[in-house]
């Protein structure tokens, strides 16, 4: 059984720096989530889409190197997509996009989420036709089958007006037993208002746990026992590419190691306490820092965190 199917975009990311450099790299919200679960150990699938030109090959082989399954009927002989992100000089990044969104034959995706542990999904993956509205009745049908997490991971050139797109996201909200959204996703689908607040609805309307990422200044975890805010670790930041997938990586990997997904522990995943929440969000945390200390959407093996913080696995133990 996988620990996780992951559902969603895999994308080559065409990254051009300040300094006018411009590189080629495998990426994709959904795909990074998987190579982040599989560097951990966790076993994952992906249901994605991409192309047998060079540019999915080059994705597949990524993939596989961390021990990402690739679901089948992933590859078409449509060509890859790509992703375009143009960083700033503190290395933050702003996307556009040229791609195509569909699922593979529905059997092959029912066969999956029977097998699966956890179901993630969110970004274009969530949103973009024709794909969007199948991931979406997939999430619906998941729902009360097994853990279901959602990241919007807002790319508001592909989203249209921020109201609709909120209605949208509240859909899979409503389905959903993770959410985990960025302060920036939420400046954007809730102008004005404040995130905390905003997740707090988002909890009452059914997810067992909210987790709201601030980037350097941390992350505040909502669940039915209260509110947790954790810091985030200093570190050297090289860019943010890829910070957030490997943020909810760690989230998931962390539930994984507490025994939280799945159907049958959903009571269980409700019930979280805040220090294991806490305890949840840092070593999500330290996921995303050792992966904006290097360039692009690397994120770390388990031997990697462990050597930037041994402290962790005792953290998420205690």
């Amino acid at each position: 059984m996988d620990d996780v199917l992951v559902v969603g975009e895999a994308v080559v990311d065409i990254v051009t720096r300040a300094d006018g450099r411009s590189a080629e790299h495998p990426g994709g919200s959904p795909a990074n989530v998987a190579l982040g679960l599989g560097r951990l150990g966790r076993v994952v699938s992906l249901l994605s889409r991409f192309g047998l030109d060079a540019r999915g090959t080059a994705i597949a082989v990524r993939l596989a190197a961390s021990n990402v399954v690739v679901v089948p009927g992933t590859r078409t002989t449509a060509p890859t997509s790509t992703a375009t992100a143009v960083l700033d000089e503190l290395g933050a990044a702003t996307y556009t996009f040229d791609l195509d969104w569909r699922l593979p034959p529905a059997e092959e995706v029912d066969r999956r989420v029977a097998g699966a542990r956890a179901l993630h999904t969110g970004s274009i993956a969530a949103f973009l036709a024709p794909g969007g509205d199948a991931v979406l009745e997939l999430v619906r049908s998941a729902a009360g089958r097994t853990t279901v997490s959602y990241d919007p991971n807002a790319r508001p050139v592909l989203m249209g007006e921020a109201a609709a797109a909120r209605e949208r996201v509240e859909q899979f909200v409503r389905a959903a037993d993770v959410v985990k959204v960025s302060d920036e996703d939420l400046a954007w689908l809730a102008p004005g208002e404040d995130p905390a607040a905003v997740a707090a609805a988002w909890l009452a309307l059914g997810p067992s746990v909210v987790v709201v990422t601030r980037g350097g200044e941390g992350s505040t975890g909502l669940c039915a026992a209260g509110r947790v805010d954790v810091e985030a670790p200093p570190v050297r930041v090289v860019d943010t590419v890829g910070a957030g997938d490997a943020f909810t990586a760690g989230l998931l990997d962390a539930l994984a190691e507490a025994d939280l997904l799945g159907v049958e522990r959903a009571e269980e995943l409700r019930a979280i306490d805040l220090a294991a929440l806490a305890a949840t969000l840092r070593h999500a945390a330290r996921v995303a820092a050792v992966t904006c200390s290097r360039p692009g959407a690397d994120p770390p093996t388990r031997a990697e965190l462990a050597a930037a913080y041994p402290e962790d696995a005792t953290d998420r133990t205690a």
